[in-house]
């Protein structure tokens, strides 16, 4: 998740066993893998950057980099995925827990995501650089109010996930279009529309449901002891680091790639 999961303690008990999810709830390898995610997007923010500002004729929209966009989206997705079912299992653990106050945790949180999805619409559009109507930020959002009803779920979570993916490829190579731009979050896209960041829910939540199918495979309830927290070997810290704080990086991290691109006189906006 770009957000990433909080930190509490957490402990669930099944009838035979018990599943301890670290000294802080922090899972290490999550952390991580989010990290490598971040590094991945701004590698390819950099990329675009170069391409479109600078003319360097990267094509940063198609082919390799096309591939390596859609790939750490779809590491990114399924770590939500994976940290939904995380969180679940923490909220479970707690006695004083009613469903009114899960469905209030999920529906604020995939608000608030959205939120700021909402906000990059607009500096896109004042930007005059592509308008981002429906971009990773929108789609985590939705995703995770979304998700709610199935969290507990694994098998059906699987089978669903990649329904939806096959739907949503099947969309896309049919060229299904409109002009009604309400339709833009199931993957219908109204002809000559260029959005820098779109990924609707068809097929995008489906990597999401596979995320939440693996983690509650390996982090829900009555799979055995395992302590899943804490620190990970010291060569992974940096990467635990900036998955921490993938949100905040994620929002900053390319007005200053910019910055640095001018400043360097690698990129002049004077010349576009």
């Amino acid at each position: 998740m770009i957000p990433s999961s909080d930190g509490e303690e957490h402990e669930t008990q099944g009838e035979a066993t018990k599943t301890v999810i670290g000294k802080r709830g922090r899972l290490w390898e999550v952390d991580a893998a989010r990290g490598v995610a971040i590094l991945m997007m701004i590698l390819y923010h950099l990329t675009y950057d170069l391409d479109t500002f600078g003319g360097y004729g990267i094509e940063s929209t198609s082919g390799f980099w096309a591939l390596f966009a859609d790939t750490t989206a779809s590491l990114f997705l399924f770590l939500v995925g994976v940290s939904l079912a995380i969180s679940h299992t923490r909220a479970g653990a707690g006695a004083n827990r009613t469903n009114g106050n899960l469905i209030t945790k999920y529906l604020l949180r995939g608000l608030g995501i959205f939120g700021y999805g909402m906000i990059l619409t607009l500096v896109t559009w004042l930007a005059g650089v592509g308008v981002i109507a429906f971009g990773i930020l929108h789609l985590i959002g939705v995703s995770i109010i979304l998700a709610y009803p199935l969290l507990r779920f694994r098998l059906p979570n699987l089978v669903l996930g990649l329904a939806v993916i096959l739907v949503g490829e099947y969309m896309r190579l049919q060229g299904i279009s409109s002009e009604s731009p309400w339709l833009l979050p199931l993957g219908v896209v109204p002809e000559n529309l260029f959005m820098p960041d779109y990924r609707p829910l068809l097929p995008w939540f489906g990597v999401v449901l596979l995320g939440l199918f693996f983690g509650n495979l390996l982090y829900g309830r009555g799979y055995g002891v395992r302590d899943a927290g804490g620190n990970g070997p010291a060569f992974v810290r940096p990467l635990e680091f900036l998955g921490r704080h993938s949100l905040l990086i994620y929002l900053v991290h390319q007005p200053i790639l910019v910055a640095l691109l001018v400043l360097f006189g690698i990129v002049d906006f004077g010349g576009l």
